[in-house]
């Protein structure tokens, strides 16, 4: 089972960690070579890029729910139906996003907490990254539905070149060429082009079982993957939710400064972030294969081996960042006020990880019993219920502190109320059973 977990979570695990590796040289890039406030404009925009991204992972966990469950059962063709269905319907609303992001996105950056003096770089890197919107979003999907037909190596080779094609780009847009905020935006369209075009031979080829072909949207099969991806989708969002909050309090206690010590601490906790997320939904198809084959004693063996590993990343990843965090954060800015800021900040943030990971592995897990509206109860408590109270709770006692430890404490509270409100054996047996 080891050996199983290892060839599915840690590809998943190490192509997020490159991804996020990206991100990070992104962030390094538009500070040195666009400014601090370019910092802060892209935080600004990261909600809405973190929902885009929770979009495409709905359709991916959701749809690649299904196709293992399928393939677990024996149902290939099905599987591929369910495929096709996915990948058309994810096409549309790709089109559709795009289409509106740029038209709107001075409106949007402003709903999101811009002020006057960033909106125009703000907008700007809304705008030409939703130009891309169609790679970015079917491109995560593709990689999710490649692990799912049975090459995670594949699908870590094309996020990984895909990546190491946007920091080529990153520095060729911004300094050479000296394009500013929209280089980076769009160096990262063109790195999931790279990645896209490495997957499509999987499925055009016939490389595996699914494959691409002409089919009719049907509302029952759209629905099912939607309800069972949409925890997914709602993970990503209260992530967003929580940035967004955060910027509404940093900006009041803090201003500008402040704000721009958040930008480089997401820049450099994306990295722990989109790790966990990689466990999670790299060990997905494993679940979802044994729960079609009504294995509970694996599926339960899965989830504790990623809970372990989701803690030893987290220890190792705290280590790092309270040895090298001042190092790390001198790589973004010179500011010698944002850089203590964002250090402090770091590691007060990065306690609240551990509960993170903890959190993501089982939204993953219901969602894979067919038990999302567990997960969904996940995503309400940490995002929109537990972290608001905390910020305006705690921002009062401690100040910009007191921002900083609100993330722990309502990811906290989330597990412990559900972990001893559910006992995941009962349910995970009583899902099997009824699915028979």
């Amino acid at each position: 089972m080891i050996k199983e977990f290892f060839k599915y979570a840690l590809p998943s695990a190490l192509a997020m960690f490159v991804s996020s590796l990206y991100t990070i040289i992104d962030g390094i890039f538009v500070g040195q070579g666009v400014g601090d406030s370019a910092l802060a404009a892209v935080n600004i925009v990261m909600p809405f890029t973190i929902m885009l991204f929770g979009i495409a992972t709905m359709f991916a966990v959701g749809g690649g729910d299904l196709v293992s469950k399928s393939i677990g059962a024996n149902n290939k063709e099905k599987a591929v139906k369910i495929f096709r269905q996915v990948f058309k319907f994810l096409l549309i609303i790709s089109i559709v996003i795009s289409l509106v992001a740029v038209v709107f996105s001075k409106y949007i950056v402003r709903i999101l907490g811009a002020t006057d003096t960033l909106v125009p770089l703000a907008s700007t890197y809304l705008r030409y990254y939703s130009l891309f919107c169609i790679p970015n979003l079917v491109g995560i999907a593709l990689n999710s539905f490649v692990r799912n037909d049975g090459r995670p190596k594949l699908a870590m080779i094309s996020t990984l070149l895909g990546a190491v094609t946007n920091i080529i780009l990153d520095y060729i847009f911004i300094f050479p060429l000296g394009f500013g905020i929209k280089g980076a935006a769009i160096a990262t369209g063109l790195g999931q082009i790279v990645t896209i075009a490495i997957l499509l031979p999987h499925f055009i080829m016939k490389r595996g079982i699914l494959t691409f072909g002409n089919i009719k949207l049907e509302s029952k099969i759209i629905k099912e993957f939607i309800i069972i991806g949409f925890p997914s989708f709602f993970a990503e969002v209260s992530f967003s939710i929580i940035i967004f909050f955060m910027n509404l309090a940093l900006v009041k206690t803090g201003g500008e400064i402040a704000l721009s010590s958040f930008a480089i601490i997401n820049y450099i906790t994306t990295n722990i972030y989109m790790v966990l997320l990689g466990l999670s939904i790299g060990v997905q198809p494993l679940l979802s294969y044994n729960y079609g084959a009504k294995n509970s004693k694996k599926m339960l063996k899965f989830y504790s081996i990623t809970m372990k590993s989701a803690f030893i990343i987290n220890i190792v990843f705290m280590t790092v960042c309270f040895v090298f965090g001042k190092n790390m954060i001198a790589i973004f800015t010179s500011d010698i006020t944002i850089a203590n800021s964002a250090y402090i900040g770091l590691n007060l943030i990065n306690i609240a990880f551990i509960m993170v990971g903890f959190n993501l592995t089982s939204t993953v897990y219901y969602q894979a019993i067919n038990m999302p509206e567990i997960s969904n109860i996940f995503c309400i408590c940490r995002s929109i219920i537990l972290l608001p109270i905390s910020l305006f709770i705690l921002s009062k006692l401690f100040g910009i502190n007191g921002i900083w430890i609100s993330l722990s404490i309502s990811e906290l509270i989330t597990f412990i109320i559900l972990s001893y409100s559910i006992n995941i054996k009962t349910y995970t047996t009583k899902s099997i059973a009824k699915a028979s």
